[in-house]
């Protein structure tokens, strides 16, 4: 049996990337679909984010994504959305969501939380 903890951390986890998809993700995910050059801009912040969870030799890396449980995914990519929004904040500033035209001007930190948004879709979902 598992440790209670470690449940509740997934669950939260998984919560916490749910909730971060619904109320930001989807809109940037769907704008990306659209603009080719966002979805260029995505597809670069997706490969910076898979190499960041991938702590293996880069000869030896293949997509550690679709490779890693669910269980440990959603965690470490809840981990890092919270890390980079706790960084913003300390620095006195939001990560506001785009509206309707405005996701081509997305910043360096609203590319990368659409990164984590995306690749934690299926994780986020899965139990």
């Amino acid at each position: 049996m598992r440790d209670v903890g470690v449940i509740l951390s997934e669950w939260s986890a998984r919560r916490t990337l749910r909730r971060m998809i619904d109320e930001f993700g989807l809109p940037g995910l769907v704008a990306a679909r659209r603009s080719p050059g966002l979805g260029a801009a995505l597809d670069q912040h997706v490969a910076a984010v898979r190499d960041l969870l991938d702590d293996r030799p880069f000869a030896h890396r293949s997509s550690v994504i679709t490779r890693m449980p669910a269980r440990e995914l959603a965690p470490r990519l809840a981990a890092y959305a919270r890390s980079l929004l706790e960084e913003q904040r300390r620095g006195g500033g939001a990560v506001p969501t785009p509206g309707p035209g405005e996701w081509e001007r997305a910043d360096w930190l609203t590319l990368r939380l659409l990164a984590i948004c995306h690749l934690g879709r299926a994780a986020a979902r899965r139990g």
